[in-house]
């Protein structure tokens, strides 16, 4: 185990979130992992640790489901936190088995893979008039005109949200995914509470009015799975799986979308060849998202003490997998800084692994796929109109717009 006294790993440093990836390099050569007290964790850098730790049923995203706060040495969350807890706590990502396994079930019952293909012409439909309309105006924010739009719309459609009631999805979204920093203000809670309750109770209504006349959407098909043993799920599950749906399925897409249009930009050798050959699209997506890792860490907890290169990490403690630094491992990835659209020996892990690989993960491929394609093709000048500016936060790695011009 490493000392982190000296670190470069510094996630309220805008010099660090800018630009994490040699601070990476430098948390892979000290060790395996390293204990960081300013947040508590223990820091996983390499891929090998990140990909099994990942699989190890002796870590999990809560410890609720075998021990109180108290017997786990931590402190229950503040009362006045209890909105975004009940909304977070109830969706399958933060659920272990045996609740995980039940969810998850039965969102697959309604999520199918045919589910995700059928989606293909509308995501594609969406992505060329959201583009069209981008360069009819010569330019814009990649972000705001084309990135955040069509997921939003997707996840949406998919859940049966009306098309008036879709415009505080994104904010609501953003308030609570901000709770997932690294020790978040009481601000940053406050408006997570409150998107919390906001969402919940339309949700609540859309649920009720789903329950009396059922359509062919998410909703209605989550409101009907049951497993065999006629289990349904609670309307807390319902709700918070709908956010979750909403918040994962929307999230990831827009960030990869506009850190991979600036990487492309920062590399023309690369975006010259995508525009020679777009058969290289699939591979671009998988290599922009190993590249510019949208979620940057990923926490565990420890349920049963576990040994990391002669390391003993005991119960209660907090692991945080550096998904962005797994990346970019060269023990796994040959010249991982480069960014390579040919890339085939592609393992990352942007969409985690385990029980809790990202259900969405098909969508997602196909919504950075279509806005790809029809950026492309509808707009082959595309080029860069102001040097973008990086979000705060570390964690979910974002730009805070991506100014282009067209033409």
């Amino acid at each position: 185990m490493a000392a982190a006294d000296d670190l470069a790993f510094d996630p309220w440093d805008p010099a660090f979130v800018s630009d994490p990836y040699p601070a990476y390099a430098e948390l892979r050569e000290r060790g395996r992992v390293t204990y960081y007290e300013p947040t508590d964790q223990w820091l996983v850098p390499r891929h090998a640790d990140v990909s099994a730790l990942l699989r190890d049923r002796r870590l999990g995203r809560t410890y609720q489901h075998r021990f109180t706060h108290e017997d786990f040495g931590r402190t229950a969350p503040p009362p006045e936190h209890e909105p975004f807890h009940t909304l977070n706590d109830h969706g399958m990502l933060d659920l272990e088995p045996p609740d995980h396994t039940r969810i998850r079930r039965l969102v697959s019952k309604a999520f199918t893979p045919r589910t995700v293909e059928q989606l293909k012409p509308y995501v594609s439909r969406l992505a060329g008039e959201l583009v069209d309309a981008l360069v009819a105006k010569g330019g814009g924010d990649l972000l705001t005109d084309v990135a955040e739009p069509l997921p939003v719309a997707v996840i949406a459609e998919m859940l049966g949200i009306p098309e008036s009631d879709r415009a505080p999805l994104r904010p609501w979204s953003a308030d609570i995914c901000g709770m997932y920093e690294l020790s978040p203000s009481e601000e940053t809670a406050a408006k997570a509470v409150r998107a919390s309750d906001e969402f919940s109770a339309y949700l609540r209504e859309l649920i009720a009015a789903r329950r009396k006349n059922p359509g062919d959407d998410l909703i209605s098909g989550m409101i009907a799975a049951h497993d065999e043993d006629d289990v349904r799920l609670t309307e807390q599950e319902l709700i918070s799986t709908a956010v979750l749906l909403l918040n994962a399925g929307h999230e990831a897409t827009v960030n990869s979308t506009v850190n991979g249009w600036w990487a492309l930009f920062r590399n023309p050798d690369q975006l010259a060849a995508l525009r020679a050959d777009h058969s290289l699209i699939p591979s671009a997506v998988e290599e922009l998202m190993r590249y510019d890792t949208p979620l940057q860490l990923f926490e565990r907890w420890v349920l049963d003490e576990i040994e990391i290169d002669g390391t003993t990490i005991p119960r209660g403690a907090e692991i945080a997998m550096l998904f962005g630094s797994a990346n970019h491992d060269p023990a796994v990835f040959a010249a991982p800084d480069r960014l390579d659209l040919t890339r085939t020996d592609n393992p990352h892990i942007s969409f985690s692994a385990g029980i809790h690989y990202c259900i969405g993960a098909p969508l997602a491929r196909i919504e950075l796929a279509a806005s790809m394609g029809a950026l492309l093709e509808k707009a082959p000048t595309l080029r860069l109109a102001a040097e973008p500016e990086r979000k705060p936060n570390f964690v979910i790695r974002g730009l805070e717009g991506l100014s282009v011009e067209v033409g």
